[in-house]
C-alpha cells in the first residue's frame, strides 16, 4: 500500500487559506470539509470557496461532503475543482448512483461512514468506489481524540477490500496524530487524513514528512 497524508484545511487558519495550502505542498491531497450545519452541527465552506482553493493550489483537493442531499450537491463541487469527492452513505438517497455519476465527471468517488455505521451492509458498493473513508471520530469538528474502537471496523474494511481484489484506497479521518497513525496503519488504512497534527504544528510541511514516514514503516510490517 502506498501512504498518502491529506492535510485538513479545518484546522487551518481560514483567513489565510491560499498560504495555507501552499505550507503543505508535500502533501498528497488538500482535505477539505464541507459542511452544511444539518447533516452535522457545524457550518465551514461551500462551492465558491471550493472553486477559489483549487486555484490556489497544485495540490489535489479531497472533498469531504458532511452535508445533506450529497446526490444533489455533489457534482457542483466537482465542477469548483475537486479531484475526489466523498458522501456520507447515511446522507445519500442513491449511493450508487451517486458514485457512478462522481466518477464519470472525472473524479475519484469515495464513500465516509460514520463510527456507528458498519461496513458489512455495504460489501456489494465497494467496486463502485475509489475510496472508503472509516470515520475514527464523530463528524463535525476538528480536534477530536481519536476512537481505539474504530481500529477493528479498520480491518475489517481493508479484508473485505482484500476478499474482492479491489483497489479501493482506505481512508481514516478524525484524530489522527503522531500517536495514533501507526495503529491505523497496522490496521490496514493507507490514506490519512491529519488536521491539527499537521496546521498545529511549527512547520506543517515537516509534519506531512513525518506522519509519512510513521505509517509507510507501520504498513511495511
Amino acid at each position: 500500500m502506498a501512504v498518502q497524508i491529506n492535510p485538513s484545511i479545518l484546522s487551518a487558519d481560514f483567513a489565510r487559506l491560499a498560504e495555507e495550502a501552499r505550507a503543505v505542498e508535500g502533501a498528497d491531497w488538500l482535505h477539505v470539509d464541507v459542511m452544511d450545519n444539518h447533516f452535522v452541527p457545524n457550518l465551514t465552506l461551500g462551492v465558491p470557496v471550493v472553486e477559489s482553493l483549487s486555484r490556489a493550489t497544485d495540490t489535489p483537493l479531497d472533498l469531504h461532503l458532511m452535508i445533506e442531499d450529497p446526490d444533489r450537491w455533489a457534482p457542483a463541487y466537482i465542477e469548483a475543482g475537486a479531484g475526489s469527492v466523498t458522501f456520507h452513505v447515511e446522507a445519500a438517497a442513491a449511493p450508487v448512483r451517486l458514485a457512478r455519476e462522481i466518477r464519470a465527471k472525472g473524479a475519484r468517488a469515495s464513500m465516509a461512514l460514520k463510527p456507528a455505521t458498519p461496513i458489512e451492509p455495504y460489501e456489494d458498493l465497494l467496486p463502485e468506489l475509489d475510496m472508503l473513508l472509516i470515520m475514527t471520530v464523530e463528524p463535525g469538528f476538528g480536534g477530536q481524540a481519536f476512537l481505539d474502537i474504530m481500529l477493528p471496523k479498520i480491518r475489517r474494511a481493508r479484508r473485505l477490500i482484500e476478499k474482492h481484489g479491489l483497489q479501493l484506497w482506505l481512508q481514516v479521518d478524525g484524530g489522527v496524530s503522531a500517536a495514533t497513525i501507526e495503529r491505523c496503519a497496522e490496521a490496514g488504512a493507507d490514506v490519512f487524513v491529519a488536521g491539527s497534527a499537521v496546521y498545529g504544528a511549527q512547520d506543517p510541511a515537516e509534519a506531512v514528512r513525518n506522519l509519512r514516514k510513521q505509517a509507510t514503516a507501520a504498513c511495511a510490517h
